[in-house]
């Protein structure tokens, strides 16, 4: 099953590509979609159909940057239903958590994870889609989502000491430089934002015990709020720990916390295995470390999972009968 985001996700499209000259409904309709649609925030879009939008809008309109564009005005009411329970949370640890705890209903392709240490926290995101699509326009606008929520949550408290791009910088960094005020990595191993720990436990000033209890109990009674599906949950946990070194099944069970015969149920009763989850995953990460030029073989041996390149050019040469710089150079026409 396609992975689906809400067409919350699209907010101020519209708006965007106008200020850039495109025709809106011309771009929409090429991926079936209209103006009507986009005004329904709680529906819900294929997220490859959401990527292709915006890679097209990007292409046509000549902006690097048009999902970034779509960031810079997003507010804490664009989260749809879970809203009011994220405006008064008492911290951002807490508000981190609860996004965690109901991004299924939000973006089911959105993976988030937050790692901890004693002077900084990293909150790494990665789009996890079962096509090959582009996803750096998607990917930008997420990572700028993320920012600007943190900023609503701590207003001057919010100081991010980097944020880092897997894909190329643009030509063009004002836009980043506007939006993030802070350091940037691009064709990095590492989509993210870099900040300090103590930023998870500054107070949210505008923080009311009694309105998060009510949000609460309205976001307890939505369809489909007590759990999304596993497999999603299971395969954007993969995509988080397989560059890692991470992705064993008891380590993706422990960071859903379930256990690991829970998981396997659940997998097993959707009609399919861990293993062949991890397989597809594996396999999609392949091929998106493979079409940039910026990792290297090694680095992509390394990125999935393998301990040396030779034993990552085995297992390629056996799925795809030539090796790994032989297949990146006919498909890309550049030799490794």
């Amino acid at each position: 099953m396609a992975s689906m985001a809400r067409a919350a996700a699209l907010t101020n499209y519209v708006e965007v590509a106008q200020h850039l000259g495109l025709n809106v409904q011309q771009q929409l309709s090429q991926f079936g979609l209209n103006r009507a649609m986009l005004e329904n925030p709680e529906l819900r879009i294929p997220m490859t159909v959401v990527a292709g939008l915006l890679e097209s809008s990007a292409q046509a309109s000549g902006c690097e940057t048009f999902g970034l564009r779509m960031a810079e005005s997003r507010q804490l009411s664009n989260f749809g239903a879970i809203s009011l329970l994220l405006s008064h949370q008492p911290t951002l640890r807490t508000a981190l958590d609860t996004v965690l705890k109901y991004r299924h209903l939000m973006n089911e392709s959105l993976a988030i994870q937050v790692e901890e240490s004693d002077r900084t926290v990293t909150l790494r995101e990665e789009i996890a889609v079962d096509e090959q699509v582009p996803l750096r326009q998607s990917m930008e606008l997420a990572i700028g989502v993320l920012h600007r929520f943190c900023g609503a949550l701590l207003g001057s408290n919010w100081r991010p000491l980097c944020v880092s791009f897997s894909h190329p910088a643009p030509a063009n960094l004002d836009v980043h430089r506007r939006l993030f005020g802070c350091r940037l990595e691009f064709s990095s191993e590492l989509n993210g934002i870099i900040c300090p720990t103590a930023n998870l436990n500054v107070p949210n000033p505008s923080a009311d015990p009694a309105m998060a209890k009510y949000a609460q109990s309205f976001v307890e009674s939505l369809p489909g709020a007590v759990r999304g599906s596993t497999l999603n949950e299971v395969r954007q946990a993969i995509y988080l720990l397989l560059p890692m070194g991470r992705a064993t099944i008891g380590q993706v069970a422990h960071s859903l916390a379930i256990t690991v015969r829970t998981m396997q149920r659940r997998i097993e009763e959707s009609g399919t295995t861990y293993s062949d989850l991890y397989d597809e995953v594996r396999h999609e990460l392949l091929i998106r470390y493979m079409d940039n030029p910026r990792y290297s073989l090694s680095q992509i041996a390394c990125l999935l999972g393998y301990s040396t390149p030779s034993s990552f050019t085995r297992w390629f040469t056996s799925q795809h009968g030539v090796t790994p710089a032989k297949w990146r150079s006919q498909r890309t026409g550049h030799p490794e």
